[in-house]
């Protein structure tokens, strides 16, 4: 576990952008939400990618308060993208989102993205929240179309994560991180496993970036001032994974 400082959100002078991404399973907000936005706000991010956000009844209502607990805003997803989320802080310029339904296998879950192109200061981020499928063949035809949507979004610098229900070694995580960095295997930062919180065993959630931004740090935030690992196990049933990126300046549009 590496344990050096992770960078803080900083727009450098040449116009590139230290961004801090979240990626965190919240199991529908049926767990200690306090202890939720605690850590999530600990955290300190730009953005925060959400697997299982609530779908149902007030979900809106219900995201809006996490939001606002950890001081920040919704920027898309939830219901309408059938659980993926973004959120996102003051500092970032949104230009568009999108929700994204994913076809439906009969007898699954339905699964979509969260998608958003953002910008900090001179640099212009694509970004997508993700939570793919149990079943395995759909679960990699799903990452296919988690590429295709980052090539599409007309953006060259873009970041996805989210709950892959697969660990590295699976055919779909190496689809990903062959046409993306692995943020973690790029540059190790805090804890690998990403489940069980009460017993991390496994790493089934990631966040990937395309291949012109530096990641300067990524894994849970095991360490960070103000996250205990009370919270940690009483939030979800997931642990976050968050990444501090450098994401180059966009030409002017």
């Amino acid at each position: 576990m590496a344990s050096d400082s992770l960078p803080n959100s900083r727009t450098e002078p040449d116009g590139s952008a230290v961004v801090r991404v979240l990626s965190y399973n919240i199991r529908s907000m049926r767990d200690d939400t306090t202890a939720l936005a605690r850590v999530i706000a600990a955290c300190a991010p730009d953005l925060v990618l959400i697997q299982e956000a609530p779908r149902f009844f007030r979900w809106r209502k219900k995201l809006a308060r996490l939001a606002r607990a950890a001081d920040l805003v919704i920027l898309s997803g939830g219901g309408t993208a059938s659980g993926p989320a973004l959120l996102c802080s003051l500092r970032a310029t949104v230009e568009r989102t999108e929700d994204v339904l994913l076809p439906l296998t009969p007898g699954l879950h339905r699964r979509g993205f969260a998608t958003a192109v953002v910008r900090f200061g001179g640099a212009r981020l694509g970004v997508l929240s993700c939570h793919l499928s149990l079943q395995t063949d759909e679960r990699y035809e799903q990452g296919g179309m988690l590429l295709d949507r980052l090539a599409g979004m007309g953006v060259e610098h873009a970041v996805a994560g989210g709950d892959l229900n697969e660990r590295p070694g699976g055919r779909t995580f190496r689809r990903i991180a062959a046409a993306l960095q692995d943020c973690w295997a790029a540059k190790p930062w805090g804890g690998e496993q990403t489940s069980t919180p009460m017993d991390p065993h496994q790493r089934i959630d990631a966040i990937f970036a395309t291949s012109g931004i530096e990641v300067l740090g990524c894994g849970v935030p095991l360490d960070l001032p103000q996250v205990t690992g009370t919270d940690l196990r009483a939030a979800t049933d997931h642990l976050p994974v968050l990444a501090a990126l450098r994401v180059p300046p966009s030409p002017a549009r």
